[in-house]
């Protein structure tokens, strides 16, 4: 499952060049979403991009998003958002390659606050546990339903390694097969991303 136990130095921002850096579909109206997720999955239809927004897929979000902000509020973080920015440490070669269309951003983790940084292992979906509610695939490890500060990271590749986003099965099914591609970074706060904001 591992690849390394070396601990990265950056965060990566992926986004469709499509689109503006940061685009959150927890800061929409429902009206917005409905479009947005109508678009979203036409370009899954098209084949122009693999990522799997479902029936369901907002609810799970939500539901991951408020216990990972409880979570995260419970050892010491301070969140300005009711929602994170996503990023990911390091590099993921798979997520990048979802869609051919996929840009990305890398930004120190020095330039991250720690008091509005937190970060699951692996992303937060498979770490905060709801899968089942959703029949997707779980297998409970020790690191899941926690939100770790920044400065936990270290120790926390040294004792798991980092996970590694080789699939041998490609992208296919991917969404009903237990998912540790990467270690997920989140920014609670504008402010250490305002340069990237102001331009959208």
């Amino acid at each position: 499952m591992t690849a390394s136990t070396n601990m990265p130095s950056f965060a990566t921002h992926y986004y469709l060049g499509s689109r503006c850096p940061f685009l959150n579909l927890s800061d929409l109206s429902e009206a917005e979403l409905v479009r947005v997720l109508s678009e979203l999955n036409r370009q899954g239809a098209s084949g122009s991009s693999k990522r799997i927004f479902g029936r369901r897929y907002m609810e799970l979000r939500r539901l991951t998003e408020t216990k990972l902000r409880r979570l995260f509020i419970e050892v010491g973080g301070q969140p300005e958002r009711h929602a994170p920015h996503y990023l990911i440490l390091g590099q993921s070669e798979w997520f990048k390659g979802l869609s051919p269309d996929t840009r990305e951003l890398r930004i120190p983790l020095s330039q991250l606050p720690t008091h509005v940084t937190s970060a699951t292992y692996p992303d937060s979906f498979t770490a905060m546990a709801y899968g089942p509610q959703f029949s997707l695939p779980y297998e409970p490890k020790p690191y899941h339903e926690k939100a770790f500060r920044l400065e936990e990271l270290p120790a926390l590749v040294q004792e798991y390694g980092l996970p590694s986003d080789v699939d041998e099965h490609g992208y296919d099914g991917y969404s009903q097969r237990p998912f540790e591609k990467y270690i997920e970074i989140q920014v609670w706060s504008d402010a250490p991303l305002r340069s990237f904001l102001e331009g959208r």
